[in-house]
């Protein structure tokens, strides 16, 4: 992609009202435009690294056998009742009425249209284990949007829904979640502390937070650095000393990146989603959840891999693999540089605008590509290219004629 023609305008100075470091940068390297409070449009920029994290967190559940559909955002009232969550599910929903004045509310979560789903099509143990996912936008109606894509008011998330014979069943799948949702969080460059939760209005017995640490995070978590126990403090209060270990607890913060839920027959009792089990007797279908926030997770991983300068995107969700930067004014070498790298099916962004060099290294370190490619009359005396990491102060040449080479073997 030629950055002239690129539909990218960043900025150098931030927003007066970003206060965290991921919205300050999304917003300058113009990844994403606020619309609204919480309200937020994802640029191309932005939007090629949320089809990476989108990528990652697809494969990771069609390995877990997760298959994928797309439900509704408008749900029906009535599916609301059933669970009595139309008046007490926090945040509040955001409620319309079609122009027969019937009521639906903007799916926050769709437990409850999950549930339907299934308890229309599952009739015997034969049709289980079950394992749903989808990828979707959600409204929630927050009382104070925060943080850029950290706390909004419409976001991505991915949800996944299992549906078991026995507790025993779920709570293994359960297991299988969590150990998806390290390898999601690894391949997007971050460590995470899996710690004890509060189900909320979700629900069920039992729940987990995928955190992230960063002075950020509004979850305050209570963790143990000796036998890396963790609680949030809504689970366990604010006791000092870890219920394993017996060692001093320490507080930090977090940000949630993923939550799973063991749901249990919640669900499935309020609901009646039923089975007959091989012995012909009928009974409820054991339930899980599981969330990840796409937005969130970018945030998150900007709030972590940053510098002064600006973001270091991992390889894996960098919005390009290559920043390539004409600094000559005949542009054929690079020209033909960009091409090669075309032709080769490398991801480049190519800078060929008509900026100074300054400027040129300071959107570059702004957008975080992880290589950047410098092509320069300097350079060029020694038929060379200069080639430095995002995440590096060294600088090294290459000649032109190896630059393929070097970058698919890198």
């Amino acid at each position: 992609m030629k950055q002239s023609h690129f539909f990218v305008k960043t900025k150098k100075k931030g927003s007066k009202d970003a206060e965290t470091i991921s919205h300050k940068y999304l917003l300058r390297g113009d990844f994403v435009d606020q619309l609204s409070a919480g309200i937020y449009t994802y640029l191309p920029l932005g939007w090629r690294v949320y089809t990476k994290i989108e990528s990652i967190i697809k494969e990771e559940m069609n390995n877990l056998g997760g298959q994928e559909l797309f439900m509704p955002t408008l749900i029906p009232k009535n599916l609301w009742e059933e669970t009595k969550r139309w008046e007490t599910i926090d945040p509040p929903l955001f409620k319309v009425k079609d122009r027969h004045e019937k009521e639906f509310g903007l799916g926050s979560t769709h437990e409850e249209v999950i549930t339907d789903l299934v308890r229309k099509r599952v009739n015997s143990y034969q049709d289980l284990p079950l394992y749903l996912y989808q990828i979707q936008n959600k409204f929630r109606n927050e009382m104070r949007a925060t943080g850029g894509l950290l706390r909004v008011r419409e976001f991505f998330m991915k949800d996944l829904y299992s549906f078991n014979v026995s507790k025993e069943e779920s709570m293994d799948f359960y297991n299988k979640v969590k150990q998806a949702y390290s390898n999601i969080f690894e391949r997007c460059g971050l460590k995470i502390a899996i710690v004890e939760a509060d189900s909320g209005t979700i629900g069920g017995d039992l729940s987990h937070e995928f955190v992230v640490f960063a002075d950020s995070g509004e979850d305050k978590i209570l963790y143990c650095p000796h036998c890396h126990y963790g609680a949030n403090v809504e689970k366990i209060g604010e006791t000092k000393i870890c219920p394993k270990c017996k060692k001093s607890l320490e507080e930090k913060s977090g940000i949630e990146a993923g939550h799973i839920f063991y749901l249990g027959e919640k669900y499935s009792k309020d609901m009646n989603a039923n089975f007959i089990d091989n012995d012909g007797k009928k009974k409820l279908i054991s339930m899980g959840c599981y969330g990840i926030g796409l937005g969130r997770l970018m945030a998150a991983i900007v709030e972590v891999l940053h510098d002064d300068k600006g973001i270091i995107w991992p390889n894996s969700v960098a919005p390009f693999d290559v920043h390539l930067i004409n600094l000559v004014d005949d542009k054929k070498v690079s020209d033909k540089t960009y091409q090669n790298m075309i032709d080769n099916k490398i991801d480049v962004l190519y800078d060929d605008r008509d900026k100074t060099p300054g400027e040129k290294f300071a959107d570059a370190d702004l957008i975080g590509i992880p290589l950047r490619i410098v092509i320069s009359e300097k350079t060029l005396a020694k038929d060379s290219v200069e080639i430095k990491k995002r995440n590096s102060k060294e600088i090294e040449l290459i000649k032109i004629n190896k630059i393929i080479n070097k970058l698919k073997n890198a």
